[in-house]
């Protein structure tokens, strides 16, 4: 049998860092936990799939006594503030309703989004959706991410392939992929993609390199806007 663990998961508090960043008592942790993703369903559905269509790859929540903070890491930071900033305090009069707590949204842009696996995952989910050349569709984001600087990928889709009768699976690999490697920085993403013969599942991992070796565009940003920086494991 596969002993599959989520690459997030098993590197969690040894070299990432949490994506809900708050405490709460025994009694209210359920509560928050909801909510959590309540907000995260909420700002997917309105952002990623439907119009503006802004590319959001992670939404990560921190909260205060007195605030809630909702950072939004994304590809296409334009379309999530709108004209004059009037997307963002929609979304922010929204998240107050929805949560009867004072919000507020900092926005994160991805500069390289051809090396982010929840974007690429997306992409290639519309990408089938358009019923496109699945072989052709997979070897060209793989080789993109090659090329915008990654040292291994692997996408993997499982379905009709095609709209074939039977359901299969196809995987492809470019580079490197130490799955194993605590201290290798693997970014893992999985999409849907609802066709008219069926559901097809999209998993994309890319690996960017050691974290003792790399350091994130965006970290910097991350702690600026009041992230934690990310845990070292032993090197």
């Amino acid at each position: 049998m596969g002993q599959k663990t989520h690459p997030f998961g098993l590197r969690l508090g040894i070299t990432e860092a949490h994506r809900s960043r708050w405490y709460a008592p025994k009694a209210l942790f359920g509560e928050l936990l909801i909510e959590d993703e309540k907000i995260r369903r909420f700002l997917i559905d309105r952002l990623n799939k439907q119009p503006p269509y802004a590319a959001v790859a992670e939404i990560l929540i921190e909260r205060t006594r007195e605030e809630l903070k909702v950072i939004i890491r994304t590809a296409r930071p334009g379309l999530v503030i709108g004209p004059k900033g009037a997307e963002v305090e929609k979304i922010t009069e929204a998240l107050q309703y929805i949560t009867g707590r004072k919000v507020s949204i900092s926005i994160l842009e991805i500069k390289n989004a051809d090396v982010e696996a929840q974007l690429v995952s997306d992409a290639v989910a519309e990408q089938l959706k358009k019923r496109g050349s699945f072989r052709r569709i997979v070897k060209m984001r793989a080789e993109g991410a090659m090329q915008a600087g990654a040292k291994g990928v692997r996408i993997k889709i499982s379905g009709r392939l095609g709209g074939a009768e039977m359901s299969r699976t196809m995987d492809t690999r470019l580079g490197s992929l130490p799955l194993s490697t605590l201290q290798a920085n693997i970014n893992y993403g999985f999409s849907e993609s609802h066709t008219t013969y069926g559901v097809i599942g999209v998993k994309v991992w890319i690996y960017k390199g050691l974290y003792s070796q790399v350091q994130e565009p965006d970290e910097a940003q991350t702690n600026a806007a009041g992230g934690r920086a990310r845990a070292r494991g032993r090197r």
